[in-house]
């Protein structure tokens, strides 16, 4: 059992220490306390720590869960053994206290308690030159006894114990050096391993780095393999085919413009197929005028979009606005003073048979850009959002990209069902387009086509790419290795497939910012000279527009 204890108290400046030899000590602020400590730092509690040394030790068997006690700088807990020089801390109220053990035996004064034997004559002259008057006397008698005994011992044991101590000596020294000597040769071993490990570690380092390339190679190859399909699962039920019907009205009357000569008139909806396309207008290039009962100057357009999160679409200027790129029409609006009126605008997504109405919230200026907008209440679950790549380093020359659209519009569609099937649905609807379209989406035909490629060539206002599309495939998203769309596809060269044109993302986002929508990775920087590039875009002359 412990004899008792020291305790090194120290609260604030102010320190203490005090002996204790009871088996239960209790320190708190308590008037029954061993050790009484009253700071106005701790006011609800009387009893805060207490030990006990009934097993033999002292332990800490209850303490102030309050007070955050720590032992050795670390949490304490019940039971758990004082030791010497251990401390027991509450840091947030400065108080401390330290641990030190008494040993039951003294450790520093010892007792031979057996007397080793002597000569009894030497005992007596001992004893009775120390009982008198002349300690001298005895000192000589003790020197002369001495030399007698040294006289005594012949000189072969003398050659003999020196023999002894010289080979002891020598066996000693001997000993030394060749400890020496192997503590030498392992250090030497020791540097020569270690030279030799630090090799082989360069060169598994170098092993390591080779697999790292390899895995990664590995992994790119089959990120890019896989990129088109695995895309197409993640996102391919937000690509949306935009339907839409407009008409020509006149400016100032609001009246619609109807053909002055019915019989020339060929409906919108009918598939033209002429044997020279390049000799024949893709209008009808005949008169208008408000009154008659002719047939009403009417066209549909059709077009690819993608849903951006809250409600927001992406695509082209002219999929929305298709008069300003048809040239037939705007020579009808010039002539009979009109302008366009849309009367549908919706959204068929895959999966989906019902159409979701489209507001244009906003177009962009020079660059081939519209953004529209659903009622976010009527979004499906079922439609993730599509991430915008706001990174410039992904776009680079040689690197796959992949386009998802709907080109060629329903006749793409209508290709990807048998012939008997396709023949019986151009039967029904082939003269009515609306009704085509309708009629796939209630089937669940509507389908984007997926294709991949890589970026041909680009600046700071163009992306070209190979990814195959056509017209209808404006506003399809361009989606980098990333996985994320880089751009917005607007317009494909038809006698150069390497020459598909897209609008770079930033351009996209500036609109999207400003029309309300809130990039839902507020943690990146937006690119501050989006608005600034957005305005100066030159708007495209060359390509055709898909």
């Amino acid at each position: 059992m412990a004899p008792g204890i020291i305790i090194h108290v120290t609260v604030g400046l102010e320190k203490r220490t005090e002996f204790f030899a009871q088996e239960r000590i209790r320190i708190g602020s308590d008037s029954t306390c061993d050790i009484q400590i009253h700071t106005s730092s701790i006011r609800d509690l009387d009893v805060w720590l207490e030990l006990d040394s009934s097993d033999g030790s002292f332990r800490v068997v209850d303490f102030a869960q309050d007070l955050n006690f720590e032992i050795n700088d670390k949490p304490l807990r019940r039971y758990v053994p004082v030791t010497d020089g251990d401390v027991i801390a509450a840091p947030e109220n400065s108080i401390s206290f330290g641990f030190f053990s008494l040993e039951a035996k003294s450790a520093l004064i010892t007792t031979n308690r057996e007397q080793p034997h002597i000569s009894q004559f030497i005992e007596d002259a001992a004893i009775e030159s120390y009982g008198s008057a002349k300690r001298d006397d005895a000192k000589a008698f003790l020197r002369e006894f001495t030399r007698e005994l040294a006289r005594e011992i012949s000189w072969t044991t003398k050659l003999i114990t020196l023999v002894i101590a010289v080979a002891f000596l020598t066996g000693i020294l001997y000993i030394g050096y060749a400890v020496n000597r192997e503590l030498r040769e392992a250090r030497e071993q020791a540097k020569v391993q270690s030279e030799t490990i630090k090799n082989l570690e360069e060169k598994l380092g170098q092993a390591s780095n080779q697999l790292g390339e390899l895995d990664k190679s590995n992994k790119d190859i089959i990120k890019t393999v896989s990129l088109a399909p695995n895309l197409r699962v993640a996102y391919g039920n937000s690509i949306g085919l935009i339907v839409g019907v407009y008409d020509l009205v006149d400016k100032r009357t609001g009246k619609v413009l109807r053909y002055a000569d019915p019989s020339l008139y060929r409906s919108p909806y009918e598939p033209q197929a002429p044997e020279n396309p390049d000799s024949m207008p893709s209008r009808p290039q005949v008169g208008v005028t408000t009154d008659g009962n002719g047939p009403t100057v009417e066209y549909d357009f059709i077009g690819t979009c993608f849903y951006v999160g809250q409600g927001y679409i992406v695509t082209n200027r002219h999929v929305v606005r298709p008069w300003e790129e048809d040239d037939g029409v705007k020579q009808m609006m010039a002539a009979g003073n009109a302008r366009a009126r849309v009367k549908k605008l919706v959204i068929y997504f895959p999966n989906h048979p019902q159409p979701f109405p489209l507001t244009v919230k906003s177009v962009g200026g020079r660059e081939d850009l519209a953004i529209g907008f659903i009622d976010p209440a009527t979004v499906p679950e079922d439609l993730p959002t599509v991430p915008l790549d706001t990174d410039t380093a992904s776009v680079e020359i040689g690197k796959t990209v992949v386009t998802m659209g709907y080109p060629n519009g329903p006749d793409r569609l209508l290709a990807m069902v048998d012939d008997a099937e396709a023949r019986s649905i151009n039967q029904r609807f082939g003269n009515s387009r609306q009704d085509l379209i309708n009629f796939l989406a209630q089937s669940q035909k509507i389908v984007p086509l997926t294709t991949q490629g890589s970026i041909t060539d680009l600046d700071s206002k163009r992306i070209v790419h190979d990814a195959r599309t056509a017209e209808g495939g404006s506003g399809a998203p361009l989606f980098g290795q990333s996985g994320e769309v880089i751009g917005v596809n607007f317009g494909v060269f038809t006698e150069n497939t390497a020459a598909n044109m897209a609008v770079p993302v930033k351009f996209a986002i500036a609109l999207l910012e400003n029309a309300g929508w809130v990039s839902p990775d507020s943690a990146k920087e937006p690119n501050s000279n989006s608005a600034t590039a957005a305005a100066n875009v030159a708007n495209p002359t060359a390509p055709k527009t898909n």
